[in-house]
C-alpha cells in the first residue's frame, strides 16, 4: 500500500511549481492580491483539500492493478491525474502565500466543522468522505467486478466530501483563483457522482451499500 502513496506524492510534488506559476499568472478576481492569512478559509482549503485529493489519487492507483474493465481503469486514470494536477495546484499556492502545509487545528477549522472532521478516532478517515485504513487495505485486496464496485462506492463518497468542502471554498475563500478551481471541482465531481451511479448499476450495485 505504501508504494501507492509514494508514487502519488511524487507525482504531485512534481506539480506544486506548477501550481505556484499558475496562481502567479492567472490573477485573481477577489482579494486584489492580498496573502491569506494562515487561519483563512483560503489556507484551511488549500491545505485540507490537498490530504482529501491525495487519498482519492492513491485508490485510484489502487483500482487500476485490481482490473481490467476499461472504463474502470480510466476513470481511475481521470480522476488520479487531475486531482495530482490540482494537489499540486493547491499546494504552490501555499508554497507561494509563504504558508505552512500542515496546520495544528482539526480539519475542516476553516469550515466550523472541526469538532467533527478529527481523524483520532476514524481510523484515518481525516474528512467527510475519506476511506478509513481498513476500507483502503479492504480495495487493495479485492480485484475484478468486487474491486470495481467497491472503487466506486469509496469514491461516490469522497466525492460527496469534497463538493462539500469546495462548496465551502466558494462561499468563504477569497482568493478568486482559489475559488474558480473550486467551483470547477463541483462541477466535475458532480458529473462524476453521476456517472459512477450509473457505472455501478450497470454492476448491479449502489452507492452507500459498501
Amino acid at each position: 500500500m505504501r508504494k501507492f502513496g509514494l508514487i502519488a506524492g511524487a507525482a504531485a510534488t512534481v506539480l506544486v511549481a506548477a501550481g505556484a506559476i499558475t496562481f502567479a499568472v492567472a490573477g485573481d478576481e477577489g482579494s486584489s492580491g492580498t496573502v491569506p492569512a494562515a487561519d483563512s478559509a483560503d489556507a484551511g482549503f488549500a491545505r485540507d483539500m490537498a490530504v482529501h485529493h491525495q487519498q482519492a489519487v492513491e485508490m485510484s492507483y489502487i483500482v487500476r492493478d485490481r482490473t481490467d474493465d476499461e472504463a474502470v481503469r480510466r476513470l481511475a486514470y481521470d480522476i488520479a491525474q487531475t486531482q495530482a494536477n490540482q494537489r499540486g495546484m493547491l499546494l504552490g499556492w501555499l508554497d507561494l502565500w509563504e504558508l505552512p502545509k500542515v496546520s495544528s487545528d482539526p480539519p475542516m477549522t476553516w469550515m466550523g466543522m472541526g469538532d467533527r472532521a478529527s481523524g483520532k478516532d476514524a481510523d484515518g478517515a481525516l474528512m467527510p468522505g475519506m476511506a478509513t485504513n481498513a476500507e483502503m487495505e479492504r480495495l487493495g485486496s479485492l480485484s475484478g467486478k468486487a474491486a470495481e464496485v467497491f472503487y466506486l462506492q469509496l469514491m461516490t463518497d469522497h466525492h460527496q466530501g469534497g463538493v462539500h468542502m469546495a462548496q465551502g471554498c466558494v462561499s468563504a475563500c477569497e482568493v478568486g483563483v482559489e475559488k474558480r478551481l473550486a467551483r470547477g471541482m463541483v462541477e466535475a465531481q458532480e458529473s462524476e457522482i453521476a456517472l459512477m451511479a450509473r457505472m455501478l448499476e450497470e454492476r448491479g450495485a449502489e452507492a452507500g451499500e459498501s
